[in-house]
C-alpha cells in the first residue's frame, strides 16, 4: 500500500492525487487543433485553475495530458529530450511512427504505478508528418500504452464523453465537417465542447467567465506549432459561444 495513502487514512482522510482533465484534438483545414481546459483537481477539490495540459514536444509535435500532471510532465520532458537526441545524432527528425511508439513505451513503463492507483496518464499526441506525403496525424492512447490513430477527432479525461458527443454532432450534422472548418470555426467548436463538458463534469473547468480563464489552444500544421493568444480565444468565445 502507498505509504502516503496509509498516513492519510490514519488521520481519517484518503489521499487523492492531483489530476488534470479534459483534453481534445481534431483535424481542421489548417492542421490539428489541440485544446485543454485549465482545471486540476484532487478528488472533489480544485487544486489549480491555470494548469497547462497542452505541451509542445518539438517543432511539429504536441502532447496533451489527461491524468496525473507530475507523471505526464515528466513523460513530456523525456520525449522532448529523446527527440532532440535523435535529431542531433542522426541529423534528421525521428519518424512519426518512432515518436508514437516512444510515448507508448513510456506509458507501458508507467503501468506499475497505474496498477497501484497513482500516476495514471491518458494522453493525446498530435503531429505533422512530412513523409511520404504532408499530412496531420492524431493519436490517442490508453493507460497501458495502446495507441490508436484518429481520423477526425479524439478526446480523453473525465469530461470526454460530452466532448465526443459535441465533436460527433459537429462532424456529422454541423454546418461543415470538422476537417473543412476555418481556424475561427475550429476554435468555436473546441470552446463549445469544453464549456458543455464543464456543465456535467466538475473536474472540467471549461471557460471561467468570472475569472476570465480560457482553455489553452495550440495548432500544429506544416508551419509548426502556433499557440493562440488569449485575446483571440476570448473574442471567438464572446462572438460565437457566450
Amino acid at each position: 500500500m502507498n505509504p502516503a495513502a496509509t498516513a492519510e487514512r490514519s488521520h481519517g482522510k484518503t489521499w487523492q492525487p492531483t489530476e488534470a482533465t479534459t483534453i481534445l484534438a481534431f483535424k481542421f483545414s489548417g492542421g490539428v487543433l489541440v485544446a485543454g481546459d485549465r482545471r486540476a483537481t484532487a478528488g472533489n477539490t480544485v487544486v489549480y485553475d491555470r494548469a497547462d495540459k497542452v505541451l509542445e514536444i518539438d517543432r511539429h509535435s504536441i502532447m496533451a495530458i489527461a491524468g496525473v500532471p507530475a507523471t505526464a510532465w515528466e513523460m513530456a520532458r523525456v520525449l522532448e529530450h529523446s527527440f532532440q537526441y535523435f535529431r542531433r545524432t542522426q541529423l534528421q527528425e525521428m519518424s512519426v511512427d518512432g515518436k508514437v511508439r516512444a510515448l507508448s513505451k513510456l506509458l507501458r513503463d508507467n503501468f506499475g504505478f497505474v496498477m497501484q492507483g497513482v500516476g495514471v496518464v491518458v494522453p493525446i499526441f498530435a503531429t505533422y508528418d512530412s513523409h511520404p506525403k504532408p499530412e496531420a496525424r492524431l493519436y490517442f492512447y490508453d493507460a497501458m500504452g495502446a495507441q490508436f490513430e484518429a481520423t477526425d477527432y479524439a478526446a480523453t479525461g473525465s469530461g470526454s464523453p460530452a466532448v465526443r458527443g459535441i465533436l460527433y454532432y459537429e462532424n456529422n450534422w454541423g454546418a461543415k465537417p470538422l476537417q473543412e472548418l476555418s481556424e475561427d470555426g475550429a476554435v468555436s467548436v473546441a470552446l463549445r465542447a469544453l464549456d458543455t463538458a464543464a456543465e456535467s463534469d466538475t473536474a472540467t473547468g471549461g471557460v471561467d467567465r468570472s475569472g476570465k480563464v480560457y482553455p489553452l489552444i495550440k495548432i500544429v500544421s506544416r508551419k509548426g506549432i502556433t499557440t493562440l493568444p488569449e485575446k483571440k480565444i476570448a473574442a471567438v468565445f464572446k462572438e460565437t459561444v457566450a
